[in-house]
C-alpha cells in the first residue's frame, strides 16, 4: 500500500503548506478536537446534550478520546518533525501525510456514530499506520537511538486494542485499564523527551543560567518512572508501588531543581514546561496515596494528563510552531493566557478529584472551560501560521 512507502519527496514543499511537515495538520486538528471534546462530554455529564443526536458520548468514549484522539496526533505530529530533524530524511508529507490525517479524523468520527466494530478497526488503525513510517526513517537513517519511540507508539496501539476488544465485550476487564497504561506510556515519552531537551531549551533561552545536567542521574530518574508504570499496570502491592514510585517523584523535582527551573519564571515558553514536567511528580505522589485509598486513582491520572501531558503539550505545540515556521521563540500575551488557562484548569480538575467540588460540579465546569479556552487560544492564533509558509522561505 503507497501509505505504507516512505520516499524521500523530491518537491516537499509543492503543494499547501498544511502538508510540508508533521506538526502543521496535526497540531491544527488535535488543538481544535481538544476544544471542542471537552464541552461535549461536559454536555453529556451534566445532561445538556440531547439523546436525539444519537452521538455515542460517554465515560469511555470521554477517556479514550482525550488519549488515542487527541493526545495521540499531537505526539505523531511532534514526532514527524522530531524525526525529520534528527534523521535528516522527510516522514510523511503532503499526499501521504494528508492520507494519515483523514485516518485520524475518520477514526474521530467513527468513535462518535459508529456501530463499535466499526469504530473500533477505523479508530485502531491510526496508529500502526503513523508509526510505520517513522520507523522506517529512523531505520534509514539508521537511529537506533529513538527506536524506543516508535516501541512506545506500539504499546499506545497495544493498549487501544485492549481498550476495544473491553468495549466489544471480548475482555472483561475494566476500560480504564488500558487507557491508564497508555497515559503512563505518554507520560515516559514526556520524561525522555524532556530530559533531553528542557536543559537545552532552558539554558539557550534564560540567559544566566546553567542547569545541571547528569547521565547517571537522569537514567536512574527515567528507570524508577517506568518501574513505577510497570507496578501500576501489574497492579504491584502498594509496599512496592509506594516507594518506587515516591523516589521516582522526589528524583522529578531533584532534576527539576538542577535544571534551574526557578530561573525561568519571567520565560514562559520555559515555566510552562518546568511546571508541567513538575507534575508527573505530582502525579505519581497521588497515586501512590490512592493505592492507600486516601485519594481517588482519578486525582493522579488527572494531574498526568491536564497538568503534564496537556500542559507540556501545549508548551511544545507552541515552541514548535514558532520555531518551524520561522518565527522568534518568544511568548506574547496569547502564549502567556493559554499557557496560564491551562495550569490553572489542572489545578481545579485535581481539587474536583480531590473531592473539594461543590454538589454542582462548580470545579469541574470551570476546570473544563479553563481546558477549552486554553486550546481555542491556541487554535485562534496559531492556525494561521501552521496553514501559512514558513516566514524564512526554509523547508518545513
Amino acid at each position: 500500500m503507497t501509505l505504507l512507502r516512505i520516499d524521500e519527496p523530491a518537491r516537499a514543499q509543492d503543494g499547501h503548506p498544511l502538508w510540508r511537515l508533521g506538526f502543521r495538520p496535526f497540531y491544527m486538528v488535535a488543538s481544535i478536537f481538544a476544544a471542542l471534546a471537552i464541552p461535549l462530554w461536559m454536555a453529556q455529564y451534566f445532561g445538556w446534550l440531547p439523546h436525539s443526536l444519537g452521538l455515542n458520548v460517554g465515560y469511555m468514549w470521554h477517556i479514550h478520546e482525550m488519549v488515542f484522539g487527541m493526545a495521540a496526533a499531537v505526539v505523531v505530529g511532534f514526532l514527524y518533525t522530531a524525526g525529520y530533524n534528527w534523521t535528516g530524511f522527510w516522514t510523511p508529507v503532503r499526499g501521504k501525510l494528508a492520507a494519515l490525517v483523514a485516518l485520524w479524523l475518520a477514526g474521530r468520527v467513527a468513535m462518535l456514530i459508529a456501530p463499535p466494530l466499526a469504530a473500533a478497526v477505523i479508530d485502531w488503525l491510526f496508529l500502526p499506520f503513523a508509526a510505520w513510517p517513522l520507523f522506517r526513517v529512523m531505520q534509514k537513517a539508521n537511529n537506533k537511538r529513538n527506536y524506543f519511540l516508535v516501541g512506545l507508539l506500539g504499546l499506545m496501539a497495544i493498549a487501544n486494542a485492549v481498550f476495544h476488544a473491553i468495549a466489544l465485550g471480548w475482555l472483561a476487564v475494566a476500560p480504564t485499564e488500558p487507557v491508564q497504561a497508555a497515559i503512563l506510556v505518554i507520560v515516559m515519552m514526556e520524561a525522555a523527551i524532556g530530559t533531553r531537551i528542557i536543559p537545552m531549551f532552558t539554558r539557550n533561552g534564560a540567559p544566566g543560567t546553567t542547569p545541571l545536567v547528569q547521565p547517571k542521574v537522569d537514567r536512574a530518574s527515567l528507570g524508577l518512572l517506568a518501574a513505577s508504570v510497570l507496578c501500576w499496570v501489574a497492579h504491584a502491592p502498594k509496599w512496592l508501588f509506594a516507594p518506587v514510585a515516591l523516589a521516582a517523584a522526589a528524583l522529578v523535582l531533584v532534576r527539576l531543581y538542577r535544571w534551574q527551573a526557578l530561573r525561568t519564571l519571567s520565560v514562559p515558553l520555559l515555566w510552562i514546561m518546568h511546571l508541567s514536567y513538575a507534575w508527573i511528580a505530582a502525579g505519581f505522589v497521588l497515586l501512590v496515596l490512592s493505592r492507600w485509598n486516601l485519594v481517588s486513582a482519578n486525582a493522579g491520572f488527572h494531574a498526568l494528563t491536564v497538568g503534564s501531558m496537556a500542559g507540556l503539550i501545549l508548551g511544545m505545540i507552541t515552541r514548535t510552531t514558532l520555531g518551524h515556521t520561522g518565527r522568534p521563540l518568544k511568548a506574547g500575551r496569547a502564549e502567556r493566557l493559554m499557557f496560564s488557562l491551562i495550569q490553572l484548569s489542572a489545578f481545579t480538575r485535581v481539587a474536583s478529584a480531590l473531592g473539594l467540588d461543590t454538589p454542582q460540579g462548580l470545579l469541574l465546569m470551570v476546570s473544563a472551560g479553563l481546558w477549552t479556552a486554553a486550546f481555542i487560544a491556541y487554535a485562534v492564533v496559531y492556525v494561521p501560521y501552521l496553514s501559512r509558509a514558513r516566514v524564512d522561505g526554509k523547508p518545513g
